[in-house]
């Protein structure tokens, strides 16, 4: 009997201000052993339940936190239960790497694969669905010798469909939401073939819907023969993530996987300067200097180019996301961040333009120039931005100097710029971000954190700027 590696995509359900479960009930205990039996391999076992950690369930969860960056505790805490409640696809997760493949490397014997586009959503103009297949399948074709030719009858290498429910495969969809598609590893057949669910709504370019070029990219990957990786930042992380589609460039992990099984492109023009493959970022790299650090709601957000840390009071693990996750609008790479209480809104900062957020939404009449701060317009980025909580005011740090906004009364303060080292005595470098915790006003600058009483201007400690940010390399 022919087996298949079916592999699908789910949607990602993102909470921007989410608090944990703090009791974890039988029915949670019942819904974890299901979750460790489909996706880490759990086998029946009579005994002790799964809150106790005895192995080998201990194990299992062992094996899930440290796929998905969780505190290894074993034990079936809250960040785990509420990780295991995401949707998600349903290839088992149990091999602990980054990328990775199907069993045996399974991989297509040929270079030269053909496709076929069956049918068409009725979301999107045939031409939209073409040019997004087409664009697609070229994410690969860019980094390997794979090179893909379209045909329109007869059996492709790589037959495409949309599909409702039962929709002849054995593998039904389940409805809006959830499944968005689902495709197979290389193998004669039904093998390679991509189906998508067309009780989603799919788009070109718009964010109110799930964008079809990323789905297909992330399907193709598994007609090609890539498993999912634990990188959040990877095309093949098993959830959906949005991205622009129109500045989409291969993830370093992904480039590393379908490398594994095809190697280079060997027409790549070595004159041809192409974007690098962008690296997501670690948490325990000590010597990372971080764009920006805001707090929010209660929550301490950590920035480094295109993805953001979420650390909350009842976490034990900061939470590592694409900033576009959860806010679609937002820039990437920022120079700074804060949150104003005032006005109960989060502001990015990025070159000579500020972006404002209230949750997920972005702000009427944003971005703005940040000379509507009162900035001179000499000012072309701010490097940091401080709000503190006694006073109301924001500070505003460029170069060796600061500037102080009132947020109350929406101006600029008198006598502003002045010296950083006037007030934050023993910071000599350029200050990389800023925030307040707890009564304590943190400075960045580089690898290094400096903890300051803002009101006496006292100098306690000097960190590293994981301080906050736990590592979670166990």
């Amino acid at each position: 009997m022919k087996t298949f590696n079916l592999c699908i995509l789910l949607s990602l359900a993102v909470t921007v201000y989410c608090v944990p479960l703090q009791q974890v009930t039988a029915q949670d205990e019942n819904f974890a052993e299901n979750y460790l039996k489909k996706f880490f391999n759990l086998t029946e076992e009579r005994g002790p339940t799964i809150r106790r950690g005895i192995s080998p369930v201990s194990r299992k969860l062992s094996e899930m936190q440290r796929f998905f960056g969780l505190q290894i505790t074993g034990m079936l805490d809250a960040d785990t239960l509420e990780t295991m409640k995401k949707p998600r696809c349903g290839v088992p997760d149990s091999n602990i790497a980054h990328f990775s493949t199907f069993g045996n490397n399974l991989k297509w014997e040929k270079n030269n694969l053909t496709y076929r586009i069956e049918n068409y959503t009725p979301d999107m103009s045939q031409s939209e669905v073409d040019d997004s297949i087409e664009k697609a399948l070229q994410v690969w074709a860019k980094v390997t010798p794979l090179r893909f030719t379209r045909i329109y009858s007869g059996t492709a290498d790589i037959m495409i469909s949309f599909g409702r429910q039962a929709h002849g495969d054995y593998y039904p969809f389940d409805g809006p939401d959830g499944t968005l598609a689902h495709a197979f590893a290389p193998a004669p057949g039904i093998g390679g073939d991509a189906h998508f669910d067309d009780d989603e709504t799919f788009t070109f370019r718009s964010n109110t819907g799930y964008i079809l070029f990323m789905v297909a990219a992330h399907e193709f990957g598994h007609s090609l023969g890539l498993s999912h990786s634990k990188d959040p930042g990877a095309l093949m992380y098993p959830v959906y993530t949005y991205r622009n589609p129109d500045t989409f460039v291969l993830p370093r992990d992904d480039v590393n996987g379908i490398q594994s099984l095809y190697g280079a492109n060997p027409d790549k023009d070595p004159s041809v300067e192409e974007p690098r493959p962008p690296t997501t970022p670690d948490a325990c790299d000590s010597t990372m200097t971080l764009d920006a650090v805001a707090t929010l709601r209660g929550e301490m957000l950590f920035f480094k180019d295109s993805f953001f840390w979420r650390s909350y009071p009842q976490s034990n693990t900061p939470q590592q996301s694409l900033i576009t996750n959860f806010w679609p609008n937002a820039p990437t790479n920022i120079n700074a961040a804060y949150e104003s209480q005032q006005s109960d809104k989060l502001f990015l900062f990025k070159d000579q333009r500020v972006w404002a957020f209230s949750a997920y939404d972005l702000e009427r009449g944003y971005p703005k120039s940040i000379s509507s701060f009162g900035l001179p317009r000499s000012v072309k980025k701010i490097d940091a931005a401080l709000y503190d909580v006694e006073s109301g005011k924001t500070l505003f740090f460029v170069g060796s100097n600061y500037y102080s906004y009132d947020e109350a009364t929406k101006k600029m303060d008198q006598g502003f710029p002045k010296r950083v080292d006037q007030t934050f005595s023993g910071l000599t470098g350029k200050v990389t971000a800023a925030f307040q915790y707890r009564g304590f006003t943190y400075i960045y600058s580089g690898p290094y954190m400096f903890e300051y009483s803002l009101r006496t201007g006292r100098l306690f400690r000097v960190l590293r700027n994981s301080y906050f940010l736990r590592c979670t390399n166990y």
